[in-house]
């Protein structure tokens, strides 16, 4: 799997960006270092779904193990929607070897800017990072239509692919 991060998380990461080698038949994903409340927080997007994975308040030793990281995000949030078993396991079987890129995108980049305002804004309403119920704002941002899909939910869009990768297997 290919995270493809913005410079600002490739420096946090301290790592030196790859070339991509042969792409998983799910895609990419795209990440960026957010900071919300002086809290370090990174944003996953799947360039073909826009589904994406919003975690929280990291510290140094999480961007070391960033890995683990993006796979437990990416499990809860599966989990959330009822992904059913198989899929998750392709999902999770799929992120264990992550290769780390830059960006390639603007479209996603685009996408990603106008995620990082819906939850800047609901953790706003909600009082602060310390008062929002994380696991509800990973809802809420993948159940917003966005144009780049077709006005499509990012979850729907994530299932439908899934699901018909499972067909073909």
């Amino acid at each position: 799997m290919i995270i493809r991060c913005t410079q600002k998380l490739i420096k946090e990461l301290r790592i030196t960006p790859e070339e991509p080698g042969v792409l998983s038949e799910v895609g990419s994903w795209h990440a960026n270092l957010l900071r919300i409340d002086r809290r370090k927080c990174v944003l996953f997007t799947h360039d073909k779904t826009l589904f994406s994975l919003f975690v929280a308040g990291l510290k140094c030793p999480d961007f070391d193990a960033m890995d683990m990281v993006f796979g437990q995000a990416l499990f809860r949030a599966l989990r959330l929607f009822d992904f059913e078993q198989l899929q998750i396991e392709r999902m999770l079987d799929l992120s264990r070897y992550i290769t780390y890129a830059k960006t390639n995108s603007r479209s996603v980049l685009g996408s990603m800017n106008d995620m990082a305002f819906h939850v800047e804004d609901q953790i706003a309403c909600e009082g602060g990072l310390d008062y929002t119920d994380i696991d509800e704002l990973r809802v809420h941002i993948n159940k917003i239509p966005f144009k780049a899909i077709g006005y499509e939910y990012p979850w729907k869009s994530l299932y439908a692919l899934l699901s018909e990768r499972g067909k073909q297997h």
